[in-house]
């Protein structure tokens, strides 16, 4: 499983933890906000609010939160009303960088994220530089143990996924957005339970970053980027190591 991939679930576990210390709240109350402004209250008919309210629970955010979170969004609460935007760069390596923000203020966002950028030894890259190297997709992790491999790539294909990667205990489903929720559905009738499910930008093409100061200082910068708070997602076409990883992840 490329190293990137195992990031993803590296920082899905993060991302509960810090939620055990209000960290991750933020992020997800401004996406729900931005995703029933655009979409509209209902889950049903809003597969952007869907999806986060679905975030939301995995991070444990009080039901009347996301409550109020969503009547922000639709107008029936006053609140601050967040801007979609999109920055590109550079990480150490060469490695391609793209950055999805909800920001109230796009200058300060901007200025904040180059900063960050160069601080860590990267750099802004003009809008279109890196973005056409990354394609949206779902990427669906669950525990592989419970279940023989053919078994769940029965479930899974036939259900419309597009690939089905298993690695020790645990398995990678890829499929297209248009078959994300379809697949979510068929792994809950077949009683298997997935540890993460998102949809996410996927590259064609990665940077094997072998160097292990080099590999420290590009993970570094990504959690920078990670930790602002008008950050929501963070894509990168690096391929580390499973040590290198697992040594700055504490694992």
């Amino acid at each position: 499983m490329a190293g990137h991939s195992k990031w993803a679930g590296i920082k899905h576990k993060k991302a509960v933890v810090d939620a055990q210390r209000g960290k991750a709240f933020s992020k997800v109350i401004r996406e729900i906000t931005a995703a029933a402004r655009l979409g509209g209250g209902s889950p049903e008919a809003n597969p952007r609010l869907r999806l986060a309210i679905q975030k939301a629970r995995e991070v444990n955010l009080p039901k009347d939160t996301l409550d109020k979170a969503i009547k922000r969004g639709t107008g029936d609460l006053p609140g601050v009303a967040y801007e979609e935007m999109v920055m590109e760069g550079y990480g150490p390596g060469g490695v391609a960088i793209l950055i999805e923000l909800l920001t109230d203020n796009k200058n300060r966002t901007s200025a904040e994220m180059r900063s960050l950028l160069t601080k860590h030894g990267g750099s802004s890259a003009g809008a279109g530089s890196v973005s056409w190297l990354f394609q949206k997709q779902g990427l669906i992790t669950l525990g592989a143990s419970g279940t023989s491999e053919e078994r769940l790539m029965e479930v899974v294909l036939e259900a419309g996924a597009e690939d089905l990667k298993v690695d020790g205990d645990q398995a990678l489903v890829t499929v297209a957005p248009s078959a994300f929720e379809a697949v979510k559905l068929a792994l809950q009738k077949a009683g298997l339970t997935w540890e993460s499910a998102e949809l996410t930008m996927v590259p064609s093409s990665t940077v094997r970053v072998d160097d292990p100061a080099q590999a420290k200082a590009l993970l570094a910068l990504l959690d920078a980027l990670e930790d602002h708070d008008d950050t929501q997602h963070v894509y990168a076409n690096f391929d580390i190591p499973d040590a290198l990883l697992a040594a700055h992840a504490g694992t």
